[in-house]
């Protein structure tokens, strides 16, 4: 790899990043196109905006490259992974006595949202997948004539559990039956491809693994699902004729567009553009084959330690980014402020404490992380 990966990440010498699962930081083609951007506001205003419709058409493109969709029109650009599954979850009509299967250990955006149906009648079933060889099998036995959708996370926020998106998808395909899947915990670190997986509806935020900022996210829907989502959002973004403010007549667009009621976020457009640009000159499959590489080292360095206990998945298709742990003698309070006074920046989470390191994160720097846990 020619980049130089310390001059696109320069932290602090005295900071060890491993929560990449939470929030990451920009690399620095990201900070400086939104100081170029914030320059651009200060001393010209929105003179540049023609050249800023082009940063958002090139930003949908990029997205269109790392998900594998269809074409362009099948990307939407919403303001986090909440709103893209509330536009599924309020768009869709829903009987009485339907039900939508998730996972028992999901972020809760990806709960709360289901749940907030059963006023509507819809029935939410939650499959148990902590320590089971087969979770798509727990996941897909709660499957019956009644069931409309299935939602989970391509990999779990605690625990890292990675699930097989392309064995539910096939079966959700075969049955009729949606399928919605929360990406936020892997896009950017692993390959996707929506179109091989049968993916009906994927979101992500672009604070996590994208390397981007907050308040910015994809919204993937199929394009045979896309008139099936009724709208509850309107505004002159979601309209077919796009800048025409003087039309006294509208209609929706035809494309995805017709998610985005308003006016787009163009710093972070600018802002998620750049950082794609990194991951695309990496290469996803380059970042995918690294981003295990390091969970992997953790794994097996962390199995050394006296007294730990892995949280997270050992096996090779099983794991992600993710790498959660406890301290058996230890609280993980304790623990999480003893690695924070050291500079290592984590997470409590599932339990434990959650490492997420990216596809740059120097292997030094987590075997010195590894040395802190087992002081």
């Amino acid at each position: 790899m020619s980049l130089d990966l310390s001059q696109e990440f320069p932290l602090n010498d005295n900071i060890v990043y491993l929560n990449h699962a939470a929030c990451s930081p920009w690399p620095r083609r990201t900070a400086e196109a939104v100081q170029r951007f914030a320059q651009e506001n200060l001393t010209q205003g929105t003179k540049n905006y023609p050249q800023w419709k082009l940063q958002e058409i090139q930003l949908r493109e990029q997205l269109q490259r790392l998900l594998n969709a269809p074409t362009v029109d099948d990307i939407a650009l919403l303001k986090n992974t909440s709103e893209a599954l509330s536009v599924v979850a309020y768009g869709l009509t829903w009987q009485a006595g339907d039900n939508v299967i998730i996972t028992d250990q999901e972020f809760p955006s990806n709960r709360i949202v289901w749940e907030s149906l059963q006023n509507q009648g819809v029935i939410v079933h939650q499959a148990p997948i902590a320590n089971t060889p087969d979770p798509e099998a727990a996941l897909l036995a709660l499957v019956n004539s009644r069931t409309r959708l299935i939602s989970v996370s391509s990999v779990q926020y605690a625990s890292g559990l990675r699930l097989d998106l392309a064995k539910i998808g096939a079966f959700c395909h075969a049955n009729q039956i949606l399928f919605c899947i929360d990406v936020i915990q892997s896009l950017g670190a692993l390959q996707l491809d929506v179109q091989a997986i049968h993916a009906d509806f994927v979101m992500a935020d672009g604070h996590k693994w994208l390397l981007g900022p907050e308040g910015l996210a994809v919204f993937y829907c199929h394009p045979e699902q896309r008139e099936q989502l009724q709208l509850k959002q309107f505004g002159w973004h979601m309209v077919e004729q796009l800048y025409d403010f003087d039309a006294k007549t509208w209609q929706v667009a035809s494309s995805a567009r017709r998610f985005e009621c308003g006016s787009p976020n163009m710093l972070g457009i600018h802002a998620l553009s750049a950082s794609l640009s990194l991951l695309a000159e990496v290469g996803m499959a380059n970042i995918e084959a690294q981003v295990l590489d390091n969970s992997r080292y953790l794994l097996d360095a962390l199995a050394q330690c006296a007294d730990i206990e892995i949280l997270s998945p050992l096996e090779d298709n099983r794991y992600a980014g993710i790498v959660t742990f406890r301290h058996r003698k230890r609280d993980s309070t304790n623990l999480f402020e003893h690695l924070s006074q050291q500079g290592i920046v984590c997470a409590e989470r599932g339990g434990g404490i959650r490492f997420s390191p990216h596809f740059y994160t120097p292997r030094a720097q987590l075997k010195w992380a590894v040395e802190q846990v087992a002081l």
